[in-house]
């Protein structure tokens, strides 16, 4: 009997220690148990995490969830303000705008992988950005992203052409403009003024990557994101469609911000807290849109940026959310989107090159009016040029001749052109995406062309491949949208610079007069005569008729009503800051 009962006790005492156990632990989140999990979705397949490689829009917000910048934009502030962000302060200008020192913050981690010793990711430090900027440079790299540092950053060039054409390039090999003073200091010395410097280092392909990761992966690299941010990627599997990631458990202290613009006051309750607010991201990839807009509807994902979508014409009514979807819970986030809408002239071809009026002919034959009637109601306003509004350099209240509809014209410039009703003239392919809004967008243009004589034959592609065969000449004309890297005119302008030399957004075009005016105004600092040059330029870009425009779109996103905190731009990664009010999210579902 006495055994029985020390056994008895001894047993008892087990169970209270294992329940114990199991209470500390579930009251802790393991990774693979996550409370809170905001689901997003992706329109396009991802082609990789590798910061100097990605060049669309889809990729670089994968990428902002696992890297980092010395800056960023602040979540709520507007107009955009850059801020610190691994920087531990914005940077020292010297008296003549050609030296930046910038200091990093001490004691940041590199996520924990295998590439490190150990496998605990190490300290950030100055070196890793000297690393990582070179890597742009590399010419086995083939960064597209090379051509917005080319000329700028003292010996950058020189060390990029050492090695072009030839083996693997000298990481160790000194650069005069980029080096590491200590540790936590990063000097970056220009060959001449360049204001947007700062902007330039809050870009994807600025961010910070270790060369032990790049090392040790290889080229599965591009698969291996191994960076300082506030989740970690732990499945990106094509076959599935999905990508999942989980808070970085090493994430530095970073907090929700305390400040706001007037608009976003209302999104400081989580003022304070630490970041990231939610456990797990799951992203699915969802190429076609009724698919995604099925999963929004079924609650299956929590937030769905419309921006680009037919459904837009469907859920807004009067410029509002319609009612069904507001009896739900659903929110609608609306907001300038600092982006452009193109149908793009390949001037590498003699055909649109040295033939402006076939250009301006076919601008004129688009009815832009009726376009936006169809596709974009009340989400879009018509461009005039290539800088969209809200932006200095944005010359309000300018109409751009060749942008309102006028077939009479289209026809008479068309016949001088050389092609009288289009006699003479190729087929011309219109290279778009694949998705079906895409397609249908590109009809309507093709109908129009038609009736000017001119024939169109319109290709999908995926996206991957549109991109592709931009950047290679290979399209006649195409359909893109080129969305801000930063909150500058610059950032729009330059894409009609010497475009001829870079891929841009694959117009091929340079005009001496455009080229003279941009060289002047990209050294000067903020001031009204620099906005006077970028007017200038907004001028030219609509009166040289590089490209057909189309749209300057709102940033429209849906997200339900169990999502906190929802501030959308394509200028940071959202995702940290947002929270999922689980008590919510069981009261809203009962609804769907």
């Amino acid at each position: 009997m006495k055994n029985f009962t020390k056994l008895s006790l001894s047993a008892l005492l087990a169970s209270i220690v294992l329940a114990i156990w199991f209470y500390r632990n579930r009251s802790q989140t393991p990774p693979n148990q996550a409370k809170k999990v905001l689901v997003t979705m992706v329109e396009a397949n991802i082609q990789g995490f590798d910061p100097a490689r990605a060049t669309d829009s889809y990729a670089v917000r994968q990428i902002a969830k696992v890297y980092e910048g010395l800056f960023e934009y602040h979540y709520l502030k507007r107009p955009f303000e850059l801020v610190p962000n691994l920087a531990a302060a914005m940077p020292t200008v010297s008296a003549d705008g050609r030296v930046y020192t910038i200091k990093l913050q001490p004691g940041v981690k590199f996520q924990d992988n295998p590439c490190f010793a150990g496998g605990k990711g190490r300290e950030l430090v100055a070196e890793d950005f000297v690393y990582s900027i070179k890597r742009v440079a590399d010419p086995r790299v083939q960064s597209s992203w090379f051509s917005m540092l080319a000329g700028k950053i003292q010996g950058l060039d020189a060390w990029r052409n050492k090695y072009m054409g030839s083996g693997q390039a000298d990481y160790t090999a000194a650069i005069e403009g980029l080096k590491a003073l200590d540790k936590y200091t990063l000097q970056i010395t220009l060959n001449k003024p360049w204001p947007q410097l700062s902007y330039i280092l809050a870009m994807r392909f600025c961010y910070a990557v270790p060369r032990e990761a790049v090392e040790h992966y290889g080229p599965e690299f591009l698969n291996h994101p191994v960076g300082t941010g506030p989740f970690t990627l732990q499945e990106f599997n094509p076959q599935l469609n999905k990508l999942v990631y989980y808070k970085n458990p090493t994430f530095r202290d970073k907090y929700f911000p305390s400040e706001a613009a007037e608009e976003y006051q209302h999104l400081l309750a989580d003022a304070g807290k630490k970041l990231p607010l939610v456990d797990k991201v799951i992203t699915h990839i969802l190429p076609e849109e009724q698919p995604r807009w099925l999963k929004f509807q079924q609650g299956a994902v929590d937030v769905a940026d419309i921006s680009r979508n037919s459904i837009a014409l469907e859920v807004m009514q009067d410029g509002r959310l319609a009612p069904y979807l507001q009896q739900k819970g659903v929110q609608l986030f609306q907001a300038p989107e600092q982006s452009v809408g193109y149908i793009a002239f390949n001037h590498s071809l003699p055909l649109f090159k040295n033939n402006p009026k076939l250009r301006q002919a076919l601008a004129l034959a688009f009815d832009r009016e009726k376009y936006e009637e169809l596709f974009h109601k009340g989400i879009a306003v018509l461009a005039q040029s290539i800088v969209p509004p809200g932006l200095a350099g944005h010359a309000k209240g300018y109409v751009n001749p060749y942008n309102t509809y006028n077939l009479a014209r289209a026809k008479q410039l068309l016949a001088e052109a050389g092609y009288p009703s289009g006699k003479g003239l190729p087929v011309i392919t219109l290279d778009v995406g694949a998705d079906i809004k895409v397609r249908q967008e590109a009809e309507f243009f093709q109908k129009c062309m038609e009736k000017l004589g001119v024939k169109i034959k319109v290709v999908p592609n995926i996206f991957p491949e549109l991109l592709k065969k931009k950047a290679q000449k290979k399209t006649m004309m195409h359909s893109l949208d080129w969305i801000g890297d930063y909150p500058d005119a610059e950032n729009f302008l330059w894409l009609l610079y010497k475009s001829d030399q870079i891929s841009g957004i694959g117009v091929y075009f340079s005009d001496p007069d455009y080229n003279a005016l941009y060289e002047k105004a990209m050294v000067m600092q903020p001031s009204p005569a620099r906005t006077a040059l970028y007017e200038q330029l907004y001028q030219l870009a609509a009166e040289k008729v590089p490209v057909i425009y189309k749209m300057h779109r709102l940033q429209s996103v849906l997200y339900h009503g169990w999502v906190k905190n929802l501030c959308w731009s394509d200028f940071y990664a959202s995702e940290q800051y947002i929270d999922i009010d689980l008590e919510a999210k069981k009261r809203l579902q009962a609804k769907f």
